[in-house]
């Protein structure tokens, strides 16, 4: 049964003084009733409803990029114009000084310090669907189909502030403005109560949606019924997942009330609950034309096998609006483009605009398999002792790597995805201007080291880690001498094979042991990968050949696939919050090769750039401001802040 919550208002949640209460009635309140005249005008409100969607594509402002470790910069780098976001980086400084409950970086509960109001949001959807009833222009099937946006809109913004915050209150409906002060001081919500509470509102949502986008010129990124089913698979995923369900550690998070805010058991129950709305998004997804991308060849000219590989995981990525996306970004890849882009051999002057920022880290760089699919350290033929000696490529790796160029064993042998996702010293990078391999001497390369053309050119724009993140560049964008032309992408939020492999973690929790049903959905991600199936690839080349047979070891297999096929694309970070692996992950230091070394003796040496601060139970969840508490004392703060 859907339950009733209090109804409250919400703009800076929540003040209680006299002044401060009247700072929670909508700035434009006095435009409400024009705003609701008529078409024109609403669909203005509902445009601004979907405005306060995070900015997934913000390297400064999602938290994603940078704090789970995957990629670092250099602090020279903060100066230098071209670097999205510049001086603001708040999701570096969140990762590199840590979280404070006095000022925290990415506040996403006021809208502060890189982070977007989402309670305002919350607000101003509820405004919306009070008032959509009043414009008399609009046929019912428009306005079932606004309200059912708007709805999920809402469901959005609470789940975004759970997987952040932890439970949060439910605002359900806005308080009139004559409500008295006392009623402002709320509570926070259990996590069972907001759980059902998303849930409800995305099956209200996913019963109307348009199940695809018909005016795909006017409304690609527009929500739809895959959206909505693929967002409520990954809110039950994480209520299953051992940060939710069973964790002591929060057990003395109680309100005054007396009221636990976290589930005190375990309950194997709900991995069956998430495993039954994933499938239910794949089979609506599927059923309405998405379905794994592969590269269309056809136009192009004598590509290798290995890039026509390559391709197709850029493209799953960078392809506009290609088949795998179920939820794709209408924010502009112009600036994260940019900042990730390198500097390529051939080139006369240092390009325009090019930051070389967000770098992977060592530690990102290893957990890509060999090229027989299973991790490094377990392949039974590969040098995972020597990873960071040297040697020569070969002519049968060139389109891999540049053929005669000398560089670390670690990039040798390594699966297609590596190949797709990174630049390294030697790395080769079809695209930038160059589309075919008829002349193997015009293929783009990059050399990392000092004074090379990829490399430290300024004190400023060169790679922090001697790698960059080539996944999230467009083939088509061209980095030129003066210049960088930009091919803007939608951004995947949510793309079908993060399902596939969601749907598998969950069957692999609900099931004693791992059977074929749990091997085809990882499977079929690892053939997009040119990769063997688990089974297969770990019996034949693991030196623990019987892991995927078991469901730890399984669970350990899906979870790399996990990082590995996500890489980049701001997933990575929350998988291992919800795993509860970051106070093993996030604790490690940052690594790197000398990117100061000119010579190769020199530039292979690895060393340590940055020791990140120690990764606690509270870092969890980010911290409630102090001043918030101080109004409010309803509001339990986040466990140790």
């Amino acid at each position: 049964m859907k339950k009733t919550y209090k109804i409250f208002l919400l703009s800076t949640l929540l003040t209680i003084s006299c002044s401060d209460y009247l700072d929670v009635v909508p700035d434009n309140v006095a435009t409400i009733d024009n705003a609701f005249t008529n078409r024109y005008n609403a669909e203005k409100f509902l445009f601004t409803c979907y405005s306060y969607l995070p900015n997934h594509t913000s390297l400064s402002t999602n938290p994603a990029f940078f704090g789970g470790y995957e990629m670092w910069m250099l602090n020279d780098e903060l100066t230098w114009p071209y670097v999205q976001g510049g001086t603001n980086q708040y999701a570096y400084f969140m990762a590199r000084d840590g979280q404070t409950a006095n000022s925290p970086y990415i506040n996403t509960w006021e809208g502060l310090r890189g982070g977007v109001d989402l309670w305002t949001g919350i607000r101003d959807c509820n405004i919306f669907l009070e008032n959509i009833h009043l414009p008399r222009d609009i046929d019912d099937e428009e306005r079932e189909r606004w309200i059912a946006e708007v709805k999920f809109l809402k469901a959005y913004y609470h789940f975004y502030l759970f997987r952040q915050y932890g439970p949060i209150p439910i605002v359900d409906q806005n308080l009139p403005v004559s409500t008295d002060v006392d009623e402002v001081a709320i509570y926070r919500n259990t996590v069972e109560e907001v759980t059902e509470y998303i849930v409800n509102l995305l099956d209200e949502a996913a019963a109307i949606l348009p199940t695809i986008i018909e005016n795909t010129t006017e409304e690609m990124g527009r929500i739809t019924k895959p959206i909505a089913l693929a967002l409520k698979a990954k809110l039950l995923t994480l209520v299953a997942s051992p940060l939710f369900n069973g964790n002591s550690n929060y057990t003395s998070v109680v309100d005054n009330r007396g009221i636990h805010l976290f589930p005190q058991e375990y309950d194997a129950n709900k991995w069956s609950v998430a495993a039954a709305a994933i499938k239910e998004a794949i089979t609506c997804a599927e059923e309405n034309g998405v379905e794994l991308y592969y590269f269309k060849s056809i136009g192009f000219d004598n590509l290798s096998e290995s890039t026509k590989a390559k391709l197709n995981i850029r493209g799953s990525v960078t392809e506009r609006w290609n088949p795998e996306i179920i939820w794709g970004s209408t924010q502009s890849t112009s600036g994260l483009q940019k900042s990730l882009a390198h500097r390529q051999v051939g080139l006369t002057a240092v390009a325009a605009y090019v930051a070389c920022v967000g770098n992977p880290t060592i530690r990102t760089v290893e957990r890509f398999y060999s090229k027989n699919g299973v991790p490094i350290e377990e392949d039974n033929s590969w040098d995972y002792a020597n990873r960071y000696d040297v040697r020569n490529s070969t002519a049968n790796e060139k389109f891999l790597i540049k053929e005669g160029f000398t560089t670390a064993k670690l990039n040798f042998d390594r699966e297609i995805r590596y190949y797709a996702s990174l630049y390294f010293d030697g790395s080769m990078v079809y695209g930038n201007g160059v589309n075919t391999e008829n002349d193997y001497s015009k293929i783009n390369y990059t050399s990392m080291k000092n004074g090379s053309m990829s490399g430290r050119f300024t004190n400023n724009m060169y790679s922090a880690t001697g790698y960059g993140v080539k996944k999230l560049v467009h083939p088509n964008s061209v980095v030129g001498n003066t210049s960088f032309t930009n091919y803007e992408f939608s951004f995947p939020i949510i793309r079908l094979s993060d399902l596939y492999l969601l749907y598998a973690e969950a069957l692999n929790e609900v099931k004693s042991t791992p059977d074929n049903e749990v091997f085809f959905y990882i499977d079929k991600v690892r053939e997009r990968a040119s990769l063997g199936g688990v089974v297969e690839s770990w019996a034949n080349y693991s030196s623990v050949p019987t892991k995927p047979l078991t469901k730890t070891g399984m669970r350990e297999i899906i979870h790399q696939e996990r990082l590995i096929e996500l890489a980049f694309e701001g997933q990575s970070y929350w998988d291992l919050l919800r795993w509860r692996k970051a106070q093993q992950e996030f604790s490690k230091p940052i690594q790197g090769w000398n990117v100061l070394g000119k010579e190769v003796s020199d530039y292979y040496q690895m060393r340590t750039i940055f020791t990140p601060n120690v990764f606690n139970i509270k870092n969890y969840f980010q911290p409630i401001r102090n001043y918030e508490l101080s109004v409010n004392n309803n509001l339990v703060q986040n466990y140790g802040w």
